[in-house]
């Protein structure tokens, strides 16, 4: 059951290459390979919340030798909210992804990125972490430029350059810990680590990997690929980037500093926090300069990194319970808010915010499905980005780190702005070009609806996934049952 999540869309991958011109076939594919995650997600999700962890090791090699694919809680809440996610953006690319791109791709490349993504997430070692983010990045690379267009390609070399020199650092870094440790095995590491104790090198290892994740995570001040390169694909792929890419990087930055890297707390964490505010607030600022729809969204997605770095600064339980919290709650609103900009052009024919107007008069539903989840990233009671952000100042004034609060709270009204900014300009003002472009489907309506509804429902009954969150941050802030679990033993 741990690898079902791997072999799914591998296996989907795999069929859709086999019925390269069946369109029809590959698009069911799609959406019933995407179900099946979210089914195996969701029996993965019971099975950690009774047991707690579960470990298997591909080809029997003993741990610490061989491959462990290893799930905990956190893992399986992130499996659960990336098969949702993949599940409505298969709905939504129904009618969402043009034939062309189809015909060269698409739908591949689809379940392979899926497959890199879940990979990261069930790795139990640095090294097939690794592997997974390559996957990712290929896949990814191929998503974003395959279309041909001149802006594509820009956006995709931004991509990848700056990803490949996270995948440098990363390869780097994990040659230095080999050399100090002799394993990769992260289980066997945080008991190497331990024993090692705190010294100079773990910590400069530390910030090595820290850059790497940083990186990938969109983090300060790293994260200029991003809004380079997210607003170029079609809105399909870009909120599939959204909601997933950047989790995977912050995932491995709150696994690898609350299992391995605790030695130097003082200083580690701190760097992070302080990233963390510098994260959140050029974020926000960038968001507020644009004009453009979908950048805009791309400079609020470095934005909200930086609360979930700021959890992770925290270290904390309280302060963990409300990242993981964070996490979901995100990725659920990033990726609505980038389908409702696909539905937005496919009316009004533009991204361009002065050229958009009218839709409130014209489809309220719409301006609905863009508030809820525009008011969630603002943190407006009673949303789930409100119960986020609150449990992030909690363990904040419980900390004592009253800075952080300050920014957070302030890029928190920022972003209100920037959200009310865009609904005067596509919703409320007078249409500029009221001439509908295309009709809207009813696939793309309902792959929104989804993610808007589970959102909503997150801020409305948050108290299920705050019980799994707490639960997931106790095992992350006391990672021996993973340890163990993970080496062969009984948690």
């Amino acid at each position: 059951m741990i690898a079902l999540p791997i072999l799914i869309p591998l296996a989907c991958a795999v069929l859709s290459i086999l019925s390269w011109k069946n369109i029809f076939l590959q698009r069911a594919l799609a959406v019933f390979g995407t179900l099946a995650l979210v089914v195996s997600a969701l029996q993965l999700l019971q099975s950690v919340r009774m047991v707690g962890v579960i470990a298997i090791q591909v080809g029997n090699w003993q741990p610490p030798f061989g491959i462990s694919l290893v799930v905990d809680v956190f893992s399986a809440i992130m499996l659960l909210t990336v098969a949702v996610i993949a599940f409505a953006v298969s709905l939504y690319g129904q009618a969402g992804i043009d034939l062309r791109r189809v015909r060269h791709g698409y739908y591949p490349l689809f379940h392979f990125l899926m497959m890199g993504v879940n990979g990261a997430f069930i790795s139990g070692d640095l090294f097939n972490l690794y592997v997974w983010f390559e996957v990712m990045l290929m896949a990814s690379f191929v998503l974003i430029t395959f279309g041909g267009e001149k802006q594509s390609i820009e956006g995709g070399v931004k991509y990848v350059i700056l990803n490949l020199l996270a995948s440098v650092l990363f390869l780097a870094a994990i040659g230095l810990i080999y050399n100090l440790t002799g394993t990769l095995n992260m289980a066997d590491l945080a008991q190497q680590l331990r024993i090692i104790g705190d010294s100079q090198k773990i910590t400069l290892v530390a910030m090595l990997f820290f850059i790497a994740f940083g990186i990938k995570a969109a983090a300060f001040p790293l994260f200029f690929w991003l809004p380079a390169s997210y607003h170029t694909p079609p809105v399909s792929i870009a909120a599939l980037f959204a909601g997933l890419l950047t989790k995977v990087g912050v995932y491995a930055l709150v696994r690898t500093f609350t299992l391995l890297f605790t030695q130097n707390i003082a200083y580690t964490h701190t760097v992070i926090l302080i990233v963390s505010g510098f994260t959140m607030t050029s974020g926000v600022l960038g968001a507020m300069a644009q004009t453009d729809f979908r950048r805009l969204l791309s400079f609020h997605i470095i934005s909200q990194i930086g609360y979930l770095l700021m959890g992770l600064g925290l270290m904390s339980v309280e302060s963990l319970t409300a990242t993981i919290f964070f996490t979901v709650h995100n990725m659920l609103a990033k990726t609505s808010l980038f389908l409702v900009s696909g539905l937005v052009e496919q009316l009004q024919g533009s991204f361009d915010l002065k050229k958009l107007g009218g839709l409130y008069a014209s489809h309220v539903w719409l301006a609905l499905l863009f508030a809820l989840p525009a008011m969630s990233l603002a943190g407006i009671p009673p949303l789930s980005g409100f119960v986020a952000k609150l449990g992030l100042v909690q363990a904040g004034f419980n900390e004592k780190q009253y800075l952080i609060i300050a920014v957070s709270l302030v890029v928190s009204i920022m972003t209100l702005f920037s959200m009310t900014k865009v609904w005067n300009e596509v919703f409320w003002k007078p249409a500029v070009y009221p001439v509908v472009k295309k009709p809207l489907s009813a696939w793309m309506i309902g792959g929104t609806a989804c993610l808007v509804f589970i959102s909503l429902s997150l801020g409305l009954l948050p108290a299920p996934l705050l019980s799994l969150a707490s639960q997931a941050a106790t095992l992350l802030m006391h990672p021996d049952s993973y340890i163990q679990v993970t080496l062969g033993g009984m948690p």
